[in-house]
C-alpha cells in the first residue's frame, strides 16, 4: 500500500451510489420478494464494471468494487453466515446516537429513509460458521473483470469486522461478549483469507473502534470503553493472523451521518489501540468540521514506520466540492506530522454505506474525486517538486 516514489495516491472507503435498477433488486431480495436471482447477479456484475471504471476517469488510482452487492458494509453477512435467525431491529430513527438525544426532530428527518428502514439486523441465536465462499467468490470475480479494462494502480475488497458485526447484530446466544466476537473473527476469518489468497486487498470496516463509543458503549467508563475495543482489536488481530500487514488496511469512523458529532470519542483517546491492529495502512476521517483538526494528534503520537494514513480529504456526507487547494492544503498538513511516504488520499468514509443511504448525488460523488485527483497533484507537486 505505499505510495509511488512521486506522488500522492488516491482512494476511497468503499461504498458507491448503485444504481437505480440494482437498488431495486437489492430491496426484494432483503425481503425475500426477490424472483429473478440470476438477474440480480448478472445487474450486480454490470454496475462493478462501471463503478470501476467511472473511479479511474475520476483519478481514483486505488479502486474497488463500490460494495454494490451488499444491502450495506456490516449487515451483509448475516447472508454469509449461519446463527442469524433472531429477531433483531436496525434502527432507522437514528434514536440510539447520544448526539441526537437532544434533536430527535432531526434524526427523524435524517434516517427515515426507505433502504435504512429495508436494510435486516437479525440477533445471533445459533452457533456461527461460514456458510460456503460463493458470494465473495462471485465479489472477487466480478471486480477482476472489471479491472481488465482499467488502468489503475490497485484493488481492494472490503470486509465487515468481527467488532463492527457485534454491534448491529445483536448477541442473544453466547454467553460472553468475548464468546461472541470471537466466534466471529473464526467464522469472518474464511472471507478474509478468500479475499487475499485472490490477490486483492483486503480492508476491514472497523467503526466500532470509535463510532461504538456514542452508540452502543455511551454508558461506559472509558477505562471500559478501552478495554471492550482492545478486545476488538485482538480478535481482529486473531482473525487476520495468516495475512501479511502490507496486503491489509483498515477504516476508523465515528459515523457516517451528518449530525451533531459532539459526543465522539476523541482520535487521541484511541489512537494506541488502533495502531496495535495488524493492518498497515489506516483510513480515518479527517474533512468533516468534527475532526478535521485531529491531524495535531500526530504531533506528540509517533506513527510507526510500517504504518501508512489515509486521512479523508472529502466529507461523504455534504454535496459541496472541496476545492482541489484546499485539498493540497490538507495533505500538506498530514504530511508535515506523518511524512509524505506515509500518506494516501481518501474519503471520510463510504458515499452508500447503507444501499438506500445516499446523502451526497451520485453525480457530485464523481466530481469530489475528480477535485480529490487535482488536490493530489497540486501537494504532489510541492512535495516532491
Amino acid at each position: 500500500m505505499a505510495n509511488s516514489s512521486n506522488r500522492i495516491l488516491t482512494t476511497h472507503t468503499g461504498s458507491l451510489p448503485r444504481p437505480a435498477e440494482l437498488m431495486r433488486m437489492m430491496e426484494a431480495r432483503e425481503e425475500h420478494e426477490l424472483t429473478d436471482p440470476a438477474a440480480l447477479e448478472a445487474c450486480v456484475a454490470a454496475a462493478v464494471d462501471e463503478i470501476v471504471r467511472k473511479q479511474a476517469e475520476s483519478g481514483v488510482d486505488i479502486v474497488n468494487d463500490g460494495e454494490v452487492s451488499k444491502i450495506s458494509y456490516s449487515t451483509y453477512v448475516k447472508d454469509r453466515l449461519t446463527g442469524f435467525e433472531g429477531e433483531g431491529m436496525l434502527s432507522a430513527s437514528g434514536l440510539a446516537l447520544s448526539d441526537f438525544k437532544e434533536f430527535p426532530e432531526l434524526a427523524m428527518h435524517l434516517f427515515t429513509n426507505a433502504g435504512m428502514t429495508r436494510a435486516k439486523a437479525p440477533a445471533c441465536d445459533g452457533p456461527i460458521k461460514y456458510k460456503d465462499l460463493r458470494e465473495v467468490q462471485t465479489d472477487i470475480a466480478n471486480l477482476k473483470a472489471a479491472l481488465s479494462g482499467v488502468n489503475v494502480e490497485s484493488a481492494f475488497l472490503s470486509a465487515a469486522s468481527p467488532g463492527v458485526i457485534s454491534g448491529f447484530l445483536p448477541n442473544h446466544h453466547y454467553k460472553t461478549p468475548e464468546a461472541y466476537v470471537g466466534a466471529l473473527a473464526d467464522a469472518m476469518k474464511n472471507e478474509y483469507d478468500a479475499i487475499h489468497q485472490a490477490g486483492l486487498m483486503l480492508q476491514l470496516d472497523c467503526p466500532d473502534l470509535a463510532m461504538s463509543r456514542h452508540i452502543w458503549f455511551q454508558d461506559m467508563s472509558m477505562v471500559d470503553f478501552r478495554r471492550r475495543i482492545s478486545m476488538h482489536v485482538e480478535a481482529l488481530n486473531h482473525a487476520t493472523a495468516s495475512i501479511p500487514p502490507e496486503r491489509m488496511r483498515m477504516h476508523l469512523c465515528w459515523g457516517n451521518y451528518e449530525g451533531p458529532h459532539h459526543y465522539d470519542v476523541p482520535l487521541a483517546d484511541v489512537i494506541d489501540i488502533v495502531l496495535k491492529a495488524r493492518p498497515a495502512t489506516i483510513s480515518l476521517e479527517a474533512a468533516n468540521p468534527r475532526h478535521e483538526h485531529e491531524w495535531q494528534v500526530f504531533e506528540t503520537v509517533k506513527l510507526p514506520e510500517d504504518k501508512t494514513l489515509i486521512p479523508g480529504m472529502l466529507d461523504s456526507t455534504t454535496n459541496f466540492v472541496e476545492h482541489p487547494q484546499l485539498i493540497a492544503q490538507r495533505l500538506l498538513r498530514w504530511a508535515s506530522v506523518i511524512g509524505r511516504d506515509h500518506l494516501m488520499a481518501g474519503t471520510d468514509c463510504g458515499f452508500a454505506t447503507f444501499a438506500g443511504l445516499t446523502p451526497v448525488y451520485p453525480g457530485v460523488v464523481w466530481l469530489k474525486f475528480k477535485a480529490m485527483a487535482e488536490g493530489c497533484r497540486l501537494a504532489s507537486a510541492k512535495l516532491w517538486g
